[in-house]
């Protein structure tokens, strides 16, 4: 094991720097998901790529035959992760993981979730909402736009308690939010 302190990259540069058809690429998905720049892109795909490697090794590892408790701990280890993220549905095997794209990594970013559910204007708006510490899971303000967000964290996306964007009357809170609010207290006033 390193030491803990020890800074390491968590991306992979590509092997080629001048692909016209992978730079195209990045750039779309830094405009399809408000990323600020490629390294976003790179992390993700080192991401799927670890994913894919332990895949590939686990399904040479059965395909020989003998599987052993440790390779079936593994790649119930590699499934229940993909799961739990939401990155692979819940019927998903080894060679479903093989098949996931790049974008299946950044749809599970905070930054796309908060921009879905409507708390958000555009995608680049949220970023800055999440950097300034206005957006909050489970009650917890965080300021990771990047942060991979569960399946049980998903539903729990809303503005920080003590932001300013928690007033219904904020300029620049989106319309979606404002009407779900109104909803929400005119339910409960119509139960009392």
């Amino acid at each position: 094991m390193g030491y803990p302190g020890k800074n390491r990259k968590s991306y992979e540069t590509p092997k080629h720097p001048w692909q016209k058809e992978r730079i195209a690429g990045e750039v779309d998905f830094i405009k399809t998901y408000g990323l600020r720049n490629k390294k976003e892109v790179w992390k993700a795909h080192t991401i799927l790529k670890k994913y894919r490697q332990a895949a590939m090794g686990l399904l040479a590892e059965t395909a020989k035959g003998d599987v052993s408790t440790h390779i079936k701990r593994e790649t119930n280890d590699v499934l229940t992760r993909l799961k739990k993220y939401g990155i692979l549905s819940e019927e998903g095997s080894l060679d479903d993981v093989l098949a996931l794209e790049v974008p299946s990594i950044l749809e599970r970013r905070l930054q796309t979730q908060a921009h879905k559910q409507g708390i958000t204007r555009t995608k680049r708006q949220a970023r800055q909402f999440i950097v300034h510490g206005h957006v909050a899971v489970n009650g917890c303000k965080i300021t990771v736009p990047g942060y991979m967000l569960t399946k049980d964290e998903e539903m729990h996306i809303s503005y920080y308690t003590s932001s300013a964007l928690n007033r219904e009357d904020h300029p620049e809170r989106p319309e979606k939010v404002i009407q779900k609010v109104v909803v929400e207290t005119t339910d409960t006033t119509q139960e009392e």
